[in-house]
């Protein structure tokens, strides 16, 4: 295992020069103090974990020092905001630290959020909040531990250093990493700047960097977009099929590699609601659970519209043709898994669309409901769900559809149940475990997050004395307002 001190850097995108991003040093916080870390995270990089535990490791992460091969930068992009284009984004409060080279070959952004004001940051102060920070970190490694792709989170760093918010809070920074930090508002800058040739210099690093296979392609830029696409299906059907609400899809906050990046204000359904919306600022449900399909797409296909001056359109638009299908087929692929189905049969899908119907508007827990389905053979575990529906008619011929379903793949209630608790958590971050857990945080007791966390990293395995942590959320818990404030 490494220390802080062996870690070896290939700063690639820094290379790239100033068109791309802006040298900044990043700007302290003061009274730097570790929140938490993430050991899965470090051994990422092959981090020792007990360096968390040094001096160096808070001040590194707090802005108090640098690594001298380092090279902290500032990446320029734009994005389409709740729909409307902003010409002119980029790292306002984070920095590219530089890329470190692990053991296995692979490069990793460190990238530190927070960091104070950069030439992008506008009128606003470059920092994050304890609460922001706090939210990221949970849920970027709750999701990997999911099993659903995300940047992750190695560690949060507390200080004394005043913010203003909707009130007064304290500074912290996020460190977290990736293999890439290039978003779909990379291209997009590019594009509307009319910086052709720059906009082809990023696709011939991403594409070295990221997308080697397709190097090997008649038409590379072509089949580096149709792998977007492709990724992205992937991930929005596991959102679905998890519950995850991303919050803020604006196109800046979509990565080139297909996994969960820059939310802040998330939430994972507690009551199902396809119309739920996990962001009080988004006041036309743009970005509610129910739309993430079609804004998926449609930030999809603001990507296209960037690379148009690289790549024919019939090759972008038979992509984006293939985006809902495939969306599809890995949705229903996973709800077949998490309703403890082996088989595939034509039915599937107005099987789970009819329990999703049935859910709506009825107190049903989501993520409680496929766990305790696996928990019994179907009949005995249908007859103690079926009082959470209001529709109990509706219910009682889907249960008997279901059982019969289930009876023909043959499985064991033994093996049932093993394959359903393998794929359906007990445990998921709510918003209000999230909450009780910052509120400890600000009073400066650290140990409920890092409890939390360490629950979270294991979320289907049944954990001894963690019970409270599986309960449905208390009245007051399920109608928490987060916004974009952070």
């Amino acid at each position: 295992m490494k220390q802080l001190t062996d870690l070896t850097f290939d700063n690639r995108f820094a290379r790239l020069g100033d068109a791309f991003s802006t040298a900044v040093l990043p700007k302290p916080i003061a009274e730097p103090r570790l929140v938490i870390a993430s050991p899965s995270a470090m051994a990422v990089l092959g981090l020792d974990p007990a360096e968390a535990n040094s001096p160096v490791f808070a001040q590194l992460f707090a802005g108090h020092k640098l690594w001298s091969t380092a090279e902290s930068r500032a990446m320029v992009y734009s994005g389409h905001q709740f729909g409307q284009y902003n010409p002119r984004l980029g790292d306002g409060r984070g920095l590219l630290l530089g890329e470190v080279l692990n053991a296995a070959g692979e490069h990793w952004d460190l990238h530190l959020k927070g960091a104070g004001q950069t030439p992008y940051s506008r009128s606003a102060d470059g920092r994050a909040v304890l609460r922001s920070s706090i939210r990221e970190f949970l849920a970027s490694e709750h999701l990997h531990a999911l099993g659903i792709l995300s940047s992750r989170a190695l560690c949060v760093t507390g200080s004394s250093t005043p913010v203003w918010r909707e009130k007064q809070e304290s500074a912290a920074m996020l460190l977290r990493l990736a293999p890439s930090h290039v978003r779909f508002g990379h291209f997009e800058y590019f594009f509307y700047t009319k910086q052709h040739e720059q906009l082809k210099t990023l696709l011939d690093h991403v594409l070295a960097c990221h997308f080697p296979a397709a190097l090997q392609q008649p038409q590379p830029y072509a089949a580096f977009f149709r792998t977007v696409v492709e990724r992205n299906a992937e991930l929005i059907a596991r959102w679905q099929a998890y519950g995850f609400c991303h919050g803020v899809m604006n196109s800046d906050n979509m990565s080139i590699l297909g996994i969960t990046f820059d939310f802040g204000p998330y939430a994972f359904l507690d009551d199902f609601d396809a119309e739920h919306i996990c962001n009080h600022s988004d006041d036309t449900g743009r970005y509610s659970f129910s739309n993430q399909v079609p804004i998926g797409h449609w930030n999809l296909a603001a990507l296209a519209q960037a690379l148009t001056p690289c790549v024919e359109v019939t090759h972008l638009r038979e992509s984006l043709e293939l985006f809902l299908p495939l969306y599809q087929a890995h949705y229903l692929d996973l709800m077949r898994q998490r309703l403890g189905l082996i088989s595939a049969e034509a039915s599937d899908q107005l099987l789970v669309e009819r329990l999703l119907q049935l859910m709506q508007g009825s107190a049903v827990d989501y993520s409680l409901f496929f766990r305790r389905l696996g928990e019994q053979a179907p009949e005995q575990a249908l007859a103690s769900l079926r009082d959470e529906f209001v529709d109990l008619g509706g219910f009682d011929l889907w249960a008997a559809d279901y059982g019969s379903r289930s009876a023909r793949d043959g499985l064991n209630q033994t093996e049932r149940r093993q394959r359903m608790h393998a794929v359906n958590p007990l445990y998921v971050l709510r918003n209000y475990l999230a909450q009780q857990a910052i509120a400890a945080a600000e009073q400066g007791d650290y140990l409920p997050v890092r409890e939390l966390h360490a629950v979270l990293s294991k979320p289907f395995d049944q954990q001894p004395g963690c019970e409270r942590f599986a309960e449905r959320p208390p009245q007051w818990g399920k109608h928490l307002e987060i916004s974009c404030s952070s």
